[in-house]
């Protein structure tokens, strides 16, 4: 694992994002699939200065013998240990269900074509494409950063949501144990959290789960895109299989663990027939609660999805886009508060109906996990500050 400083956006002289951006200037890049990768190339960020040009020089079709593809070297993930400053991040969106998150890495190995967080990569410098699931920045002092911060005499406690802007449990969590280290804090100080996730992986973290949750202080949440394992593969292609994500939830409560699943994202034509039949699975594997979001295209997931729709979905990629501009007023995107996470308009209404009839039909609906306990948590003592070393006067 490599080690870096990694820059701070806030402090970085870069463009306001609110200002008006034309996507279409960033050079595009071939459509190339990569083997367990979302992205079917590294398109240039948009605060980055110097384009990008791909250039073949042919030694890939030399390689290649007659009638095959050129060989194409894998892509392997990077890891940088980042120290960060500060680990709790607070969030003003009126449509969140949470006002603090904490997540333990940037980037995500899961690739996850649609992943709304991919943008954030354009802010150090890197693509929001290949880079964002194969550069991955670990913050290797989150644990004690965190005990730093919830002993501050200011801080008052609410619910942690970990892992929202990118997989807490995603494969480098195997070996860095970060969120682990997390978990141990929140355990120790009985600090209420609610973790989503993508990953088999959490079952790993049962014994610090559970208690929290036996004292209403912990909730988890599923996201199951499709139940098709060749539709996920390619669209998550490093997140745990649609079938062992149902097993996941199962075992987590058989563990006592109240689980609700996010249906998500809801695209047009791909993983939206499948709504109705992921709903019923997870009410099957014992979830008690859902949620679905439409397809979201902030800033270059727009341009990075509408390539992943040509390299595997040609035959739709047109009706796909053009019923996801229906729901956002024409655009690839709508960031407004009032109906970004569902869209607007007659196919949004349906879908809604839908989502609303099979939720209520199968005891998904209405059940909101109540407001965790906040009563229980203790502060853990601040760091002793050393007196200042006094003066030899002699």
């Amino acid at each position: 694992m490599n080690s870096t400083r990694h820059p701070d956006p806030n402090s970085l002289n870069l463009p306001d994002p609110a200002e008006a951006f034309d996507l279409e200037q960033i050079v595009p890049v071939p459509i190339v699939l990569h083997k367990g990768r979302g992205a079917t190339g590294n398109m240039q960020g948009r605060f980055e200065v110097d384009q990008r040009e791909q250039f073949d020089d042919g030694w890939g079709e030399a390689r290649a013998g007659d009638g095959e593809e050129p060989e194409r070297p894998s892509l392997r993930t990077e890891v940088f240990e980042e120290h960060a400053k500060t680990i709790l991040s607070r969030n003003a969106s009126p449509d969140v269900p949470f006002n603090v998150s904490l997540n333990p890495y940037r980037g995500c190995e899961h690739g996850c074509i649609y992943c709304f967080a991919r943008p954030t990569h354009s802010y150090l410098g890197l693509s929001p494409g290949l880079d964002f699931e194969s550069r991955i920045y670990a913050k290797v002092n989150a644990a004690q950063v965190l005990r730093r911060e919830l002993a501050h005499r200011s801080y008052r406690p609410e619910s942690i949501a970990v892992g929202v802007v990118t997989d807490a449990y995603q494969p480098v969590e195997r070996d860095l144990r970060i969120t682990r280290q997390v978990l141990e804090v929140l355990h120790a100080h009985r600090h209420p959290l609610a973790v989503i996730t993508k990953s088999s992986l959490i079952e790993r973290d049962i014994d610090l789960l559970a208690p929290l949750a036996a004292a209403g202080r912990a909730i988890a949440a599923i996201t199951i895109t499709t139940l098709d394992p060749v539709l996920a593969r390619a669209l998550e292609p490093r997140a745990a299989t649609p079938s062992r994500r149902l097993r996941t939830i199962r075992t987590l409560v058989e563990a006592g663990i109240p689980v609700g699943v996010s249906v998500a994202p809801l695209i047009p034509f791909v993983t939206e027939p499948d709504l109705e039949r992921v709903l019923e699975a997870c009410a099957e594997a014992g979830a008690t609660a859902a949620s679905y979001i439409v397809l979201r295209l902030p800033w270059e997931v727009a341009p990075l999805f509408r390539a992943w729709l040509q390299a595997h979905y040609p035959d739709r990629a047109e009706r796909v886009m053009n019923r996801i501009r229906e729901m956002r007023g024409g655009a690839d995107y709508d960031a407004n508060f009032a109906h970004r996470m569902k869209g607007q308009g007659l196919w949004a209404d349906l879908l809604k109906q839908r989502f609303d009839r099979a939720a209520r039909q199968l005891g998904l609906a209405g059940r909101r996990h109540g407001a965790l306990d906040m009563s229980g948590f203790y502060r853990p003592a601040e760091p002793a500050v050393q007196p200042p070393a006094q003066r030899d006067l002699f």
